[in-house]
């Protein structure tokens, strides 16, 4: 009991990260100053990972600078595109295109985790962005090509980061708040030269613009992040990729706040796509691996050291039976030993 409670903690708690995602569109569009997608991506990255850095004055060590490179790049770098997307598309066919990462993170994690996805997971992930299909595409959607490649350019960017951030886990002693810092820092950094030099500053930033980059700074870049690779660290894939239809689903909430109308194909899509969310949690290979707790490379090097101790204990006794050796007891030295 325990441990479901803690396992339904962990989901919760990562899932405000692709909640917080779904609020994107609707800032963008009314708050910040249009035209400007890589300084909305700069405001959303760089002052939070500075702010992480000076709460936690912890720098990559050794091979975790060019692993922080990478991930930053997927996870951060790539951030104008989604920004791009709300601003050429509309907010729901926007977020549409994000619920098909659970589909790329099946195939990225069978290429790169050697994890297989299983037959039922992928229905629940088709079923999902089919569900988010229905509450947000219609006649009336306005499909434009370079937001359309914008979009499935930060989803695809994404489901690699999700990939990559499972497969190397976090350094010894390191935690999500860090992790999450090094990250933003490094994709704020990338994305500064750009920004200066491709489009520039905003003429004028006003107080809503303000406090839509505040916003999406802190909730929707800081706190999210943080959540989100502390999760993806505890929850198996298969757990924790469906989630980011929650973004689609909230932005589809604030449309209704707004006034807008679900009809029943609509409202149908979003009882589905909920469905298929919470199918992923319940489903065989999330309750597996409910116990699973997050590895870091303390955990391996621990892992490693019984490993050779197991083997070493068994090479210093001798058959079954026969007392256990000393170390070196027996053994011929070789030349040079």
């Amino acid at each position: 009991m325990h441990r479901n409670k803690a396992q339904a903690t962990t989901v919760l708690l990562t899932a405000l990260a692709p909640a917080s995602w779904g609020t994107t569109y609707v800032v963008t569009t009314r708050l910040l100053p249009p035209g400007h997608p890589l300084f909305a991506g700069l405001m959303r990255a760089l002052p939070a990972g500075l702010l992480a850095l000076a709460i936690t004055r912890v720098l990559p060590r050794g091979k975790w600078w060019w692993k922080t490179a990478v991930l930053g790049m997927l996870n951060i770098g790539a951030m104008p595109l989604l920004f791009v997307a709300a601003e050429r598309l509309p907010g729901g066919v926007a977020a549409t295109l994000g619920a098909a990462q659970p589909l790329l993170v099946a195939g990225l994690g069978l290429t790169v985790l050697h994890d297989r996805p299983t037959a039922r997971r992928l229905a629940w992930s088709v079923l999902g962005v089919l569900g988010v299909g229905l509450v947000v595409l219609g006649p009336q959607a306005r499909l434009d090509a370079v937001g359309v490649l914008a979009g499935l350019g930060h989803t695809t960017t994404m489901a690699g980061g999700v990939v990559l951030t499972k497969r190397w886990g976090r350094p010894a002693g390191v935690g999500p708040l860090t992790l999450a810092g090094w990250q933003l820092t490094v994709g704020g950094l990338l994305l500064l030269p750009l920004t200066l030099a491709v489009e520039g500053l905003p003429q004028r930033i006003d107080a809503g613009a303000a406090g839509g980059y505040l916003w999406l700074g802190s909730m929707g870049g800081l706190i999210a992040y943080a959540l989100w690779f502390r999760g993806i660290g505890r929850l198996p894939v298969a757990a924790s990729a469906p989630l980011v239809l929650l973004s689609p689903l909230v932005a589809t909430v604030i449309g209704i706040a707004q006034g807008e109308l679900l009809s029943l194909p609509q409202a149908l899509g979003f009882a589905l796509a909920l469905t298929a969310l919470v199918a992923a949690q319940l489903g065989p290979a999330a309750r597996k691996n409910t116990a699973t707790k997050e590895k870091t490379s303390d955990d391996a090097a621990h892992d490693d050291r019984r490993a050779r101790g197991h083997r070493d204990g068994r090479r210093q006794g001798g058959r079954r039976g026969e007392p256990a050796r000393a170390p070196g007891a027996g053994v011929v030295p070789e030349a040079g030993e």
